[in-house]
């Protein structure tokens, strides 16, 4: 009895068809990229000082330069201001007093460095940018640098929120309603937060981005994998998450173009609109189809792939009838099945963890860059451009050396990677900025790995809430990096690549408990699962398509 991949080889696994809707699919995957990390550009914290009344007037009659003013005016001040005290703290003295001294204007007021009482920035702060940024614009430092740490949360919140109700409309509704949908919310979440006017609205709104722009995402993966043949489902799909570090370079350069954050915003906003031409030229999912027993609808789309790729469907798949496993729908899937047995729960607990871990090696290695980089867009550019090779290496690797061993070895690699960059001294910073992209790649790697490695430990019946239960630790880890990176820079610069270190080696080391799925079918049952040592029997089909004639006997 044929399946709809049985209908594939003869119309085309990855022809002109497949090809055409994957090329504008990745388009989708390359437009998440400024939701996903615009942290790095959005909430750019430059640095910055106390505003003094009356300093600049003081500069300007004492003829100083601007590191004369700052060594004079600014407490603390070692000719880097990277001191709390000179970024949040000022001199309580009256620089408008006449009299001043210009060559000791503390000790004109009757004071001293060390005696000269210190209170906060009641008249907002300086910063040393031509651009702006969140930052800036609502003074997200010092006390209040925490709603740096809210602003990126927020999105991750959404992420979690947003993946279980999306999921389910892409499941219920279909692929294509569930994009054009989640694009039309996402451009209408963009737009708003170039005019919002409160820092409140802000992350309310981009909250709300969260809840669609994942979802959206996810649904473009699942569609470019339902239309391609087996043979291609897993390249298309590392191909397609290579699209968005290809959208990271894209990002990178708008960016450095326009260093306002609200123009930037309404720059990679408004090419998204176009996203919505996806009603006219993509397909729905013939597998949802067929699952939703649509089968004629099935089928117009099946002769429109022949059709595009030039090939003859044979007459005997061109009347078909959808029947589903009686089997299939006996065992129904509960939240306690990804624990009831040994190996499973092994499984879950290990990779809850590592989507954990990959999302806050991830996340948190661009936000630390972006604080730590010299030029934060060539430190940004050069950690984009690993993604590459690690999608590569992946393809290569995966179906001749396996999964457990690359995938082990990636967060082993980020983990070290992460210590060296905290070792490495500041001065060579040529040397820190190539560490942490070994490690950018490392986690990369790690990250695209737990995707379909996920799908391969798991039965049919749990496969799916296998799936969104363990990524959903990715978006808590999304809440949590931030937190992690702004708060314990503070502490000590390097201290977030130390915790990242702890969480990349335990991973690695994880990674090796779990079995081997290279060459193995997808389990079928529970006890697949726990006798995964023993090698797969093949697979049973779950969906089937009936030819409707004679020759055929009906099941």
């Amino acid at each position: 009895m044929p399946t709809l991949d049985d209908i594939l080889e003869h119309v085309g696994e990855f022809d002109r068809f497949q090809k055409q809707t994957f090329f504008v699919l990745c388009l989708l995957s390359a437009s998440f990229t400024p939701v996903y990390v615009g942290v790095v550009f959005f909430g750019f914290t430059p640095e910055h000082r106390c505003s003094s009344p009356g300093v600049a007037e003081l500069s300007q009659r004492c003829g100083w330069s601007l590191e004369e003013q700052l060594n004079h005016t600014v407490p603390g001040w070692d000719g880097h201001g990277a001191s709390f005290s000179s970024r949040c703290r000022r001199y309580e003295v009256d620089w408008n007093t006449t009299g001043i001294s210009c060559t000791d204007p503390l000790g004109s007021l009757g004071g001293s460095r060390s005696t000269v009482p210190l209170g906060p920035c009641r008249d907002g702060w300086v910063y040393d940018s031509p651009g702006s940024s969140i930052v800036t614009e609502f003074d997200l430092v010092c006390e209040d640098s925490w709603k740096l740490d809210l602003f990126q949360s927020s999105v991750n919140a959404g992420f979690f929120i947003g993946s279980l109700n999306i999921g389910y409309i892409a499941d219920r509704f279909g692929r294509k309603f569930c994009l054009l949908t989640t694009i039309v919310a996402n451009v209408v979440c963009g737009i708003l937060l170039v005019f919002v006017p409160s820092y409140v609205w802000i992350v309310i709104i981009r909250f709300l981005q969260g809840l669609v722009s994942k979802g959206c995402w996810t649904a473009g993966y699942i569609l470019v994998t339902e239309v391609v043949g087996p043979e291609y489902r897993r390249m298309v799909g590392i191909l397609y998450q290579a699209a968005f570090s290809v959208g990271l370079l894209v990002f990178d350069g708008i960016a450095y173009a326009l260093p306002h954050w609200r123009w930037l915003q309404l720059t990679v906003t408004l090419p998204t609109c176009f996203l919505l031409l996806y009603y006219w030229c993509l397909p729905e999912s013939p597998r949802w189809l067929i699952s939703q027993g649509k089968n004629d609808k099935a089928m117009k789309i099946i002769s429109n792939i022949a059709k595009k790729n030039q090939k003859k469907m044979p007459s005997h798949f061109k009347d078909i009838k959808f029947e589903e496993d009686d089997d299939c729908g006996k065992q129904k899937p509960s939240l306690m099945d990804l624990f009831r047995t040994p190996q499973i729960r092994k499984n879950t607990l290990i990779l809850m963890y590592n989507w954990f871990t990959s999302s806050v090696l991830y996340q948190g290695l661009i936000m630390h860059m972006g604080m730590a980089a010299e030029n934060m867009y060539l430190d940004f550019l050069y950690s984009a451009l690993v993604e590459f090779p690690a999608a590569f290496i992946i393809i290569v690797t995966i179906d001749r050396v396996g999964r457990r061993y690359p995938w082990a070895l990636s967060n082993l690699v980020a983990g070290a990677a992460c210590l060296a960059t905290a070792l490495i001294p500041e001065d060579i910073h040529w040397l820190k900025v190539i560490t942490a992209c070994i490690g950018r790649m490392g986690i990369t790697m790690a990250f695209e790995m737990v995707c379909f490695v996920n799908t391969e430990l798991y039965p049919t019946y749990i496969r799916n809430l296998g799936v969104m239960v363990c990524s959903s630790l990715c978006d808590i880890g999304g809440v949590i990096a931030p937190f992690i990176v702004y708060r314990l820079v503070e502490v000590w610069h390097d201290l977030p690549l130390v915790v990242f270190t702890v969480l990349g080696l335990i991973a690695g080391g994880l990674v090796l408990l779990l079995p081997e799925t290279k060459g193995r079918v997808l389990p079928e049952t529970v006890e697949d699962v726990e006798n995964f040592h023993r090698q797969s029997a093949p697979m049973a089909k779950k969906i089937y398509l009936h030819v409707q004639g004679s020759e055929v006997a009906r099941g």
